[in-house]
């Protein structure tokens, strides 16, 4: 970050100083020593934060973390929306069931259990974080936005050519389309 009279400067913006228009590339094309001639220094940016945690830094320069209850509260919500959102698209085929008996596929229910199950999970985890600092480590984390893949996009193996450039490659050389395989 640019300081100019105790001041920070956006590195694309024109300012004036001492009478002198600068015109918005003039920091990045300047070279060290024409900043200092006009008193211009560079400083360490500011640390940064996770906003939805923390408040900011004290003087000290320690995080002041967020009441860790109320966001237990928050995120036990935006877990179960998720999930809401996940099962909505598909629960026309519960109320069809319900409505005039066909019967919804088992794929299906089976995937429904495991997003009401992967939900109930992460409401557990969250509610078992004994502080902010650990709630934030795991809503997160890679197991937090995990959630089981509906029947009609299954995940796609780690050992399947469609799932690395090399593999897409070689199935096109081999004359196969990218229609064919990603129809």
């Amino acid at each position: 970050m640019f300081l100019l009279d105790g001041k920070p400067l956006s590195p694309d913006r024109a300012f004036t100083h001492d009478g002198v228009q600068y015109p918005a590339n003039w920091l990045r094309l300047s070279t060290l020593a024409e900043k200092q001639a006009i008193g211009i220094t560079e400083v360490p940016d500011p640390p940064t934060w996770d906003q939805r945690f923390a408040w900011g830094y004290d003087a000290d320069g320690h995080l002041i973390w967020k009441d860790h209850g109320e966001l237990v509260k928050l995120w036990i919500a935006n877990t179960r929306q998720t999930a809401n959102t996940l099962l909505a698209p598909t629960d026309w085929q519960v109320v069809r069931q319900a409505d005039n008996g066909t019967v919804m596929d088992p794929d299906w229910k089976m995937w429904r259990e495991a997003v009401r199950l992967a939900a109930n999970e992460k409401v557990l985890h969250i509610g078992t974080t004994s502080n902010t600092p650990d709630l934030a480590n795991y809503v997160t984390s890679a197991a937090y936005f995990a959630w089981p893949n509906d029947p009609d996009h299954p995940p796609v193996a780690a050992d399947d050519p469609a799932n690395d450039a090399d593999g897409l490659q070689q199935l096109v050389n081999d004359g196969t389309s990218t229609d064919q395989v990603f129809g």
